[in-house]
């Protein structure tokens, strides 16, 4: 299990949809014990988002301390895969499984990485089952297992699939933050000849809506683009041709740069949505806010180490969904950096072989960088 394709191959075996727990973490501990690992798993949280397995893993004591972070939770698979999702298969030099690319290829990378690494220092793994779903009972809870244990990494990785066209050419030194709000317009219903009698919901929503469509939020910043509002659902349900429906409701997704704040955004809607309906609700829900690694030490070291490996200088970028980089940020300088995304959430997603050797190379280099 320190061949990085050996590891992704059993990883990928697992059916491991999110909130991941049982087998997968088996198949990463089995791997990371004979190296030399202390191995740490727990479940936490309720359905209908949990419950959760997380899994910390570390090797050493004292010195400089270098995390690595991930997770081998996976989005359902859908339906028209050539081979089986979860029955691991190359053909054409790809290994085809869900996870390969997310990020399960990466984990593995890393392992195998660390299997040839004789470095001192401390060196963790920071592994979840539900980075792919809400995100509440699994870094967030692995972070506060570290403060009971006093860990506190000086470095971490994440390795979600950061490169575009080829490995090496991109990784993250930020992401923007992210907010869903539900809005829910009550109204009186009633029949259409008789508007006076009723209160028509559909009427507040589309003007709040509107007023919402025209805030212009920002501009950008400097390693951020502009901070969009996306209305993501409008549900009334009407199934009659002469009722004034009782309720309209709406659902809006924000992705923000560092120039806002996720409160700030709630408040701002909360202010429209209330103009026009003062007895509408608004619940939201901040899965993160922006953070941003300045360019710096460590940003530096890991290009360094992809351009010694690939003859490549990685862009620094900030674009892209959310990870749980957001959570890390705030215990040390983090970046996350990768394989290609573009099969990622896709039907017959896959990584290539020789993309999986490499990254093991990267990221060997990476730690001995790291932990000197």
């Amino acid at each position: 299990m320190t061949d990085p394709v050996a590891l992704a191959s059993a990883l990928i075996a697992c059916d491991s949809v999110t909130p991941a727990r049982g087998r997968v973490f088996d198949v990463l501990q089995a791997a990371l014990e004979p190296i030399g690992f202390a191995v740490e798993r727990f479940v936490t949280g309720d359905e209908p988002d949990g419950p959760v397995e997380n899994l910390l893993a570390v090797r050493g004591g004292g010195g400089r301390h270098f995390a690595f972070a991930g997770h081998l939770d996976v989005v359902p698979p859908g339906e028209g895969w050539t081979s089986g999702a979860f029955t691991p298969e190359v053909r054409g030099g790809l290994l085809h499984g869900r996870g390969a690319v997310d990020m399960k290829g990466a984990i593995a990378a890393f392992v195998a990485a660390c299997a040839r690494v004789d470095a001192g220092g401390t060196i963790s793994l920071i592994i979840t089952g539900d980075e792919e779903g809400p995100a509440i009972f699994g870094t967030r809870a692995l972070i506060e297992r570290m403060a009971e244990r006093g860990l506190t990494p000086d470095l971490c990785l994440v390795g979600e699939p950061t490169s575009v066209n080829r490995l090496g050419d991109m990784m993250k030194i930020g992401r923007r933050g992210s907010v869903n709000i539900w809005i829910d317009v009550p109204g009186r219903q009633g029949h259409v000849a008789y508007p006076h009698l009723a209160d028509n919901p559909i009427r507040h929503l589309v003007a709040i809506l509107a007023e919402i469509g025209a805030l212009t939020l920002d501009t950008g910043s400097d390693w951020f683009q502009p901070s969009n509002i996306e209305v993501t659902d409008v549900t009334v349900g009407n199934p009659a041709t002469n009722v004034i429906p009782a309720r309209a409701t709406a659902r809006l997704s924000i992705r923000f740069n560092d120039l806002q704040r996720g409160d700030d955004l709630v408040r701002r809607i909360e202010a429209i949505v209330h103009t026009h309906a003062p007895a509408a609700t608004v619940v939201a829900r901040i899965s993160g806010e922006a953070f941003l690694t300045e360019p710096g030490a460590f940003s530096t070291l890991v290009a360094d180490a992809v351009e010694g490996k690939t003859g490549v200088r990685p862009e620094l970028s900030t674009t892209g969904g959310t990870s749980d980089a957001r959570f890390l940020s705030a215990l040390c300088p983090t970046v996350e950096f990768g394989l290609i995304n573009a099969t990622m959430h896709k039907l017959d997603e896959a990584v290539a072989l020789d993309d999986l050797a490499l990254l093991t190379d990267i990221y060997a280099d990476v730690i001995e960088r790291a932990l000197r």
